[in-house]
């Protein structure tokens, strides 16, 4: 019986110690083997060449070339996964933008307790990198008619759930919703701080008012509220209106927050008058809440598999029968805007 072919990884860090700490952390795990690494983009540009990586790990900020203008030029001619190794910053939102696949948060190198969740979470991350589709960087256009359409819908709430690839997903679905759409609740699998970030990201360049979530706020026409990167959400009914509650908790499926925590409040607290959205993302989480949305009533609508950073989550709820309408995700928002029509 033969294993099971391991993953190659280049590492890209200016940094000698950074270098050898993903080095040595990365080649613990069995399925996982660096092939090499590199001290900038030009170094990488060669052993690309030379080494044909299945996965590359890339720092932010590095001197000669950055890893957003990288991934920016070599995108467009080798399509290799890349996940960003970031300060906390909102620099990995352009590198997403450019086509990076995720990213982690760089530990402080000085402490081992911070080093080795850092090492398990890279290592999960290449892991599904090694089997996500990989695009060049694209404008995304607002679809005409969209921002001017005069929809339904006013007693609705809409709940979104995504991991790989979510951050451009959902960034892609709601600069082409107008400011009179139903509120919109997000789980995005996305570390603290970061959630923040995306949260101030999607408000500076939609129509959309959007926060990270607070206990209290309350889902209003126009408004998105994603749910902190450490904290599950969920709605409450409170007389016509809905409310959102974050709280801590054990992950579930592997993720605080969690998506099926949203998408089965939805459900129970809204029936009818919800409607889901499962975007591309590795795993299950979301899947049985989005049919618990069906079963009471609610709309859903799944990201097809050519569209899909990672067909995982969308997949199993797809398999499951929670999904009403399969889209592609330049689609998504005219399913949704038509599903608010018919209502």
């Amino acid at each position: 019986m033969t294993s099971r072919k391991r993953t190659r990884v280049l590492v890209v860090d200016d940094s000698i110690f950074v270098r050898e700490v993903i080095r040595r952390g990365i080649s613990t795990d069995p399925q996982i083997e660096v092939i090499a690494v590199a001290g900038d983009p030009f170094e990488a540009r060669d052993l690309i060449l030379e080494c044909h990586p299945d996965v590359i790990t890339c720092d932010v900020e590095m001197p000669r070339m950055n890893g957003i203008e990288f991934v920016r030029r070599l995108l467009p001619q080798y399509r290799v996964p890349i996940i960003m190794v970031s300060s906390v910053s909102a620099a990995v939102f352009d590198a997403m933008s450019a086509g990076a696949v995720d990213f982690v948060v760089k530990p402080d190198i000085r402490s081992a307790e911070g080093i080795e969740p850092f090492i398990r979470e890279l290592i999960g991350k290449i892991r599904t990198a090694a089997i996500a589709k990989v695009e060049p960087q694209t404008t995304a256009s607002v679809q005409s008619g969209l921002k001017d359409a005069n929809h339904g819908g006013k007693d609705k709430i809409i709940a979104i759930g995504a991991s790989t690839g979510g951050t451009e997903a959902i960034f892609n679905i709601l600069q082409q919703l107008p400011p009179s759409t139903p509120g919109i609740a997000i789980v995005q699998h996305i570390p603290p701080v970061f959630s923040r970030m995306f949260a101030e990201r999607i408000n500076n360049q939609t129509a959309l008012r959007t926060k990270e979530a607070q206990n209290g706020d309350y889902l209003e026409t126009g408004t998105v509220l994603i749910a902190p990167g450490d904290r599950h959400m969920r709605v409450k009914r409170v007389g016509d209106r809905f409310k959102v509650e974050t709280f801590e908790g054990d992950r579930r499926n592997g993720h605080c927050p969690s998506v099926d925590i949203l998408f089965e409040s939805v459900a129970k607290e809204a029936g009818s008058r919800g409607i889901g959205i499962i975007l591309t993302g590795m795993g299950y989480d979301g899947a049985q809440g989005l049919l618990a949305m069906r079963r009471k009533g609610g709309r859903t609508i799944g990201q097809d598999s050519s569209t899909s950073v990672v067909y995982g989550m969308p997949k199993v709820a797809f398999e499951l029968g929670a999904v009403e309408k399969q889209a592609p995700l330049a689609l998504i928002s005219h399913v949704l805007v038509s599903i608010l029509k018919d209502e």
